[in-house]
């Protein structure tokens, strides 16, 4: 996998303002190259629905399609890959579950962690990345994990060296603008997703275009 598509992701979450699919809409009109698509506590067929409606776009703009939590809606719409949560299905199994009939396939895989036992066990399991976070506080997550900032992020990240680990890491969690430069410059971060940061932003469509725009120059 070209590790150019994991430097910033959008995760999308939805606001009183703007739907899945209008946040999908603007993080890939502002030159997003990978989209997860991410609802809690909604029922199969819409997120099956809204999945489909996304899958579209991304592959009119050439734009990755990752699924969070559930393969049998990744494997139906034929997206990109998943990303399970620590709470979800173990990636060995997903990756059992969306090869069955699709060998030819290599199905992206991500998991979430929250420190070096969770990125050592998940380097075990094969994932393609890993969101490691939360970075600070995110209204987007219930039961949230404890907060990392940047000094855990360096030490976590000089941790995996030492262990060999080189699956990409992505920071994750409350990221801002502000953020993405120091993150970038810590040694072992492959990437940033980003969420509300757009979302919540005056003018959302000039924010994401403005990050594109930043992290295509580091």
């Amino acid at each position: 996998m070209n590790n150019n598509l994991l430097k910033f992701q959008f995760i999308t979450s939805e606001t009183e303002k703007y739907s899945h699919i209008d946040g999908a809409k603007i993080a890939i009109d502002a030159g997003f190259k990978w989209i997860q698509l991410r609802m809690k506590n909604v029922a199969l067929n819409e997120i099956e629905k809204t999945a489909a409606e996304i899958k579209e776009l991304c592959d009119k703009n050439n734009v990755i399609l990752i699924i969070n939590d559930h393969p049998e809606i990744c494997k139906k719409i034929n997206a990109s890959g998943i990303h399970l949560g620590k709470m979800d299905m173990k990636p060995v199994e997903a990756r059992r579950l969306l090869s069955l009939e699709n060998y030819e396939k290599k199905f992206i895989i991500g998991g979430t962690a929250n420190n070096l036992d969770d990125i050592m066990e998940l380097a075990l399991q094969d994932v393609d990345y890993i969101g490691l976070g939360p970075f600070r506080f995110t209204s987007t997550k219930a039961n949230l994990s404890p907060l990392l900032g940047l000094e855990k992020y360096v030490n976590i990240t000089e941790q995996c060296r030492n262990y060999n680990i080189q699956t990409p890491i992505i920071a994750i969690g409350g990221i801002t603008k502000n953020d993405i430069h120091p993150l970038m410059k810590i040694r072992g971060i492959a990437g940033i997703a980003l969420s509300s940061a757009i979302l919540n932003a005056e003018n959302p469509q000039k924010e994401a275009k403005e990050i594109v725009g930043f992290m295509n120059k580091n």
